[in-house]
């Protein structure tokens, strides 16, 4: 009689037991269902950061002539900021970040420009001295508006 006992006892256990990887299973459907949406948008997010790589030969290309032309006073305006946009098809903040690494990396200011840079009162020193250049996007300010 005790062996039936002990053999009805496996069986409850047997019956009892549930597969580890059933209940993971529904728990990751459920989770899935729950957060489906703001996984998507994350990962739309996470895709949108990734490194897109160097900027395309031309534009760089252009943005290089232009530090080139500019080199003693490499800060370009507003204006100017967006016609190199549109001449390169790239956003402006890539252009931005395109400058700030450019003069980070490449630039020394003379001694006469760094006290230039620290005047607020010229914040577009080199540009106001380039007149009639060709290039549109080497446009200065008008001098109403400095």
């Amino acid at each position: 009689m005790e062996r039936n006992a002990s053999s009805e006892e496996e069986v409850d256990v047997n019956n009892s037991f549930i597969d580890p990887q059933a209940e993971d299973r529904e728990l990751k459907g459920q989770l899935l269902r729950k957060y489906s949406g703001y996984l998507g948008s994350l990962k739309q997010e996470f895709m949108k950061k990734r490194k897109k790589g160097k900027l395309p030969k031309e534009a760089r290309q252009q943005l290089l002539d232009w530090w080139t032309r500019h080199y003693k006073w490499p800060y370009p305006s507003e204006a100017q900021k967006l016609a190199l946009a549109e001449a390169t098809g790239l956003d402006q903040k890539q252009i931005n970040n395109w400058f700030i690494n450019q003069r980070k990396r490449h630039w020394k200011p003379s001694e006469d420009m760094q006290f230039v840079v620290m005047d607020a009162g010229h914040p577009h020193y080199y540009m106001d001295h380039v007149l009639g250049n060709p290039f549109p996007m080497d446009i200065s300010p008008a001098p109403a508006l400095l």
